[in-house]
């Protein structure tokens, strides 16, 4: 068995990510990437809206942490738009830099005058959209693709194919565009897109290898939405079962639920998978809460990866460990995102809880003091429905001291 599941002083995951028999069903692809779609995909959110600052800051911090690739926007929705891609493409950020495009000429110039090296080419495939929102055909969406995909190749950029809704296409349309696009216009990676977020994990996997299958080998790029909850799970599935690239935005921002989250993408990627990829993760909280910040979108306390309360502890058992051995409380250990450890007090502290404050505040009680403010801290805790603060702890020790 391999040991990647234990790095010292940065995690301690599960042993059995490690077995033979766990690995046998992985098809990793040699070099996994991850696009990043925070300022097309990300700003979609309702209520979000980016300037071309914000856009050029918030590139240069996903570029810091790593990412292999941006989705800079869609030049055609706005001139500020347009502005912040080319803006970003002058950078010379390691990261590849990509648009969004409709399948028109128009918007591959618009990617080619921004200094793109590649474009993601949307068209609808998915039923519902088919049936309902375009009254198209399989027919009508390989014709309207073909041209678009030849002529981006023809002007230098990586072709992404990107059928989206692909989770609720029917079959037989799905098998005949592909193998029409491959036949016409090979593009240079095709997109699974579970625009819905509505496809099991095993769904994705069975899609990845379908859509391979269909086009001889292409390079597979996996783009999920939260609607069920499984963004990050289904995008890892389809990194199990070969895809090259999967797509994220940054705290899980998105229309309706939200995308997957780039940072836990990339640390399930590093830590669970370990993949060889250079991401910087202590910098995640820094690219977490700047996007935060620009979007005002407020993540959950117990958000993954950026919570502000994942390394918190209340209740008391092992309470010390939090800050002694944090990876037997933790599976990551705080300091490796550059974080640390926190001991809270309320309702659920214990005795250990106690004498950690009283030892870092220099106070000494006895043994029965202890017990007293233990039970006085508990009591405060649930009066209040909420955490003590530590004014409030020191005036609850306070009457122990004097007396």
């Amino acid at each position: 068995m391999a040991n990647n599941h234990y790095k010292e002083n940065a995690w301690w995951a599960s042993p059995y990510n490690d077995h033979e028999l766990v690995r046998k069903r992985i098809e990793k692809a040699p070099k996994v990437e991850i696009h990043d779609a925070t300022l097309r995909d990300g700003e979609q959110t309702p209520g979000v809206v980016f300037s071309v600052d914000d856009k050029i800051r918030i590139a240069e911090k996903l570029d810091e942490v790593g990412i292999e690739r941006i989705e800079a926007g869609m030049p055609a929705v706005s001139k500020d738009d347009y502005e912040a891609i080319k803006a970003i493409c002058k950078r010379n950020l390691k990261a590849k830099i990509f648009t969004f495009a409709r399948a028109m000429r128009e918007d591959i110039d618009k990617a080619v005058d921004c200094g793109a090296y590649g474009v993601v080419i949307e068209v609808p495939i998915g039923y519902p959209k088919l049936k309902y929102q375009f009254k198209w055909t399989w027919e009508n969406v390989l014709e309207k693709s073909m041209d678009c995909i030849n002529y981006a190749k023809s002007q230098g950029l990586y072709a992404v194919y990107f059928p989206y809704d692909t989770t609720r296409a029917r079959e037989e349309d799905l098998a005949h565009l592909l193998t029409g696009i491959m036949k016409n216009s090979p593009p240079d990676s095709v997109g699974v897109v579970d625009t819905m977020g509505c496809a099991l994990p095993e769904t994705i996997q069975y899609m990845v290898k379908k859509v391979k299958a269909l086009t001889g080998g292409l390079p597979v790029e996996v783009h999920t939405h939260n609607d069920f909850g499984m963004a990050v799970a289904t995008q890892l599935a389809g990194v199990a079962a070969g895809a090259e690239v999967i797509h994220s935005c940054v705290n899980g921002l998105g229309e309706r639920t939200g995308n997957a989250a780039a940072e836990e993408l990339m640390v399930a990627l590093k830590i669970l998978y370990g993949t060889d990829n250079d991401y910087k993760l202590d910098k995640l909280m820094d690219l977490c809460q700047l996007v935060e910040n620009i979007s005002g979108v407020r993540l959950a306390d117990n958000k993954p990866v950026a919570g502000k309360r994942n390394y918190t502890r209340e209740s008391g058992i092992g309470v010390d460990l939090v800050i002694k051995e944090p990876l037997a409380m933790f599976a990551t250990d705080p300091r490796f995102f550059g974080r640390e450890g926190d001991i809270v007090l309320g309702k659920k502290s214990g005795k250990a809880s106690i004498e950690y404050y009283l030892d870092k505040l220099g106070i000494q009680l006895s043994g029965t003091a202890v017990v007293e403010v233990l039970k006085q801290v508990k009591d405060r805790g649930a009066e209040k429905r909420g955490l003590l603060s530590l004014d409030e702890f020191k005036s609850i020790v306070a009457s122990y001291e004097k007396g």
